[in-house]
């Protein structure tokens, strides 16, 4: 299994290991530029046991200005932060446009960016804003988290402001991006002003002629809204310009991006209005069914998610065109992408619409392996993590050893009365990714707070930290985590910070505070980093001890292989 994807990082003369390519050049001092001459995969990766570390960050979490993460400097220094800690992976929540809870999971389109994401001082650079604009502007009470009553106040003011001083014909790339990104950028747009228009209310309550998509209506809602639209064409070429820019930084630091697709759609989306053929709909364009949980120890009632289920019927006799869209916008967008609710593809649970709780579900078959062969022809670079968290049939493990995809392993999930969970870092198989916890866990601290009788007996006694304080217990399951087999480890940055679940991030099923935990400025210390970076070299996590490191010794390696053809 190798993770990292295989893309080009430039450099000049000798450009060290970046990902798993490096590039030789020479320089030409005549034409002043430099000239690729070489550029390999490194010996063996398919071969090798590359085994590696990351972090857990959403991008809501950094401490940027204007009360919530960004694409700013702040950013740039994480992943900076992520270098001298000897990381490999900066792990991220989705990043689409959220509504209703917040939740970066029931976003308004799976291929659009959420504007709030945008860094406003890059407006205060070109002029579109003053620096008192967004000073002035109420943030909120607290640093530590976002709070989104203002952000959507505040935010799309300055937002619109910034608009109207915008001038598109003079913007370099914008018309590329209009023209590169047609197929789901005006359907976006357009829906969202719509929305705003009737006053925000979901489509299946828009008048009929707009809810079914009449083209008169949509030709005349169009004209008549085009400045709105703009305004979403705007957000979306900032979001996209100013993404694209941190994640060439980021590469060349030599980490990747682990992103996060949901398996579902938001009913309240484009992309539902857009292509309602794709889903259980009726003739009236109304859910059939939607998605949930069927109940269960934890819930006597099961969890009604109300995500619309796809008619997989027809994406089959489509060639599954609308997923291989999906997947390769999102390989642009990341270079690995973990794929939420992987048992879904199998079988899913389907509630009928109208359930106040889930207890009357059923479950349906998926279409299994014939998606994930497709995707695999189709999809250049594709490179999945499975989240294949909670109980399993032997159907969902038979589909996950086909596709060869690294499935996920929680260190939380491990510690039951049974002491044999396949949790328990002696249960792994390499290929795997193993996390202290997830963005729907309580901090590791807060879990063990939390912990009593046998199971926080149990924990202790695995760890050998009997009497030993708490933070201690969270460094020695990080340390657990990190001398895994598994190839790849993710560790929350809550836990190297040994936060408790006053930086939760989410609680499943709840509403009103999740998604807001921000990290502050300085919070990450020099000996937070250097204990990072120790746990990775000792459990040989760091692959850049193993690379050729000097000139002389690329040099050789060229000349093995000079007479080889390399495949880019």
């Amino acid at each position: 299994m190798v993770f990292l994807s295989l893309k080009h990082f430039t450099g000049e003369n000798v450009d060290r290991w970046k990902g798993y390519w490096y590039n030789v050049t020479i320089r030409d001092e005549k034409n002043s530029e430099n000239i690729p001459v070489y550029t390999k995969i490194m010996k063996n990766t398919e071969d090798r046991e590359m085994r590696a570390s990351g972090v857990l960050l959403p991008i809501s979490s950094i401490p940027s200005e204007y009360g919530i993460g960004c694409f700013s400097k702040e950013a740039y220094e994480f992943a900076d932060q992520l270098v001298e800690a000897g990381q490999r992976y900066w792990q991220i929540l989705p990043l689409g446009p959220t509504g209703y809870g917040d939740s970066p999971y029931q976003s308004f389109s799976t291929f659009a960016g959420n504007p709030y994401f945008i860094d406003l001082n890059e407006f205060v650079e070109k002029g579109l804003l003053t620096r008192a604009e967004c000073e002035e502007c109420d943030w909120g009470g607290s640093e530590s988290y976002v709070d989104y009553a203002k952000m959507y106040e505040f935010r799309f003011k300055l937002l619109r402001l910034a608009f109207e001083r915008w001038d598109s014909e003079n913007e370099e790339g914008f018309p590329e991006f209009v023209e590169e990104n047609t197929d789901w950028l005006e359907d976006y747009c357009l829906y969202m002003a719509i929305k705003n228009d009737l006053g925000g209310i979901i489509w299946m309550e828009w008048p009929k002629s707009l809810k079914n998509r009449e083209p008169e209506a949509l030709q005349e809602a169009g004209e008549r809204l085009a400045q709105e639209i703009q305004f979403y064409r705007f957000q979306q070429f900032f979001f996209t310009k100013q993404w694209k820019e941190l994640k060439n930084y980021v590469n060349k630091k030599g980490i990747c991006i682990i992103g996060d697709v949901p398996i579902y759609v938001a009913i309240d989306s484009a992309d539902t209005w857009a292509d309602p053929e794709l889903f259980q709909f009726d003739e009236e364009n109304i859910p059939v069914a939607v998605a949930g949980c069927p109940p269960d120890a934890f819930s006597a009632t099961g969890q009604l998610w109300g995500n619309p289920l796809y008619n997989w019927e027809y994406h089959k006799s489509t060639g599954y065109a609308w997923w291989i869209r999906r997947m390769e916008h999102s390989m642009k967008r990341y270079d690995v992408v973990r794929i939420d609710h992987f048992r879904g593809f199998d079988e899913y649970y389907a509630i009928p619409y109208g359930d106040e709780t889930a207890e009357n579900g059923e479950w349906e078959k998926g279409p299994g392996m014939d998606l994930f062969h497709v995707l695999k022809e189709k999809v250049e670079n594709l490179n999945v993590i499975a989240e294949d968290l909670g109980i399993l049939t032997d159907s969902v493990i038979e589909m996950l050893e086909e596709s060869g995809f690294p499935g996920m392993k929680v260190l939380q999930f491990a510690f039951d009365g049974s002491e044999s969970s396949t949790y328990l870092p002696y249960q792994y198989d390499k290929n795997c990714v193993v996390y202290t916890g997830t963005h729907d866990n309580e901090t590791t601290k807060g879990w063990l707070e939390n912990l009593q009788g046998h199971d926080l007996k149990f924990v202790r006694e695995y760890i050998s930290c009997y009497e030993n304080p708490v933070n201690d217990c969270v460094w020695a399951l990080i340390r657990t985590a990190m001398a895994s087999v598994a190839e790849l480890a993710i560790i929350p940055i809550q836990d190297y910070l040994c936060l408790g679940n006053e930086a939760r991030i989410n609680a499943p099923s709840t509403l009103g505070d999740n998604w807001k935990w921000r990290m502050t400025k300085g919070q990450i210390s020099e000996i937070t980093l250097y204990h990072m970076r120790e746990l990775t070299r000792i459990y040989g996590r760091n692959p850049l001890s193993t690379l050729p490191e000097t000139e002389e010794e690329i040099s050789e390696e060229i000349q093995e292989t000079s007479s080889a053809e390399t495949e880019v």
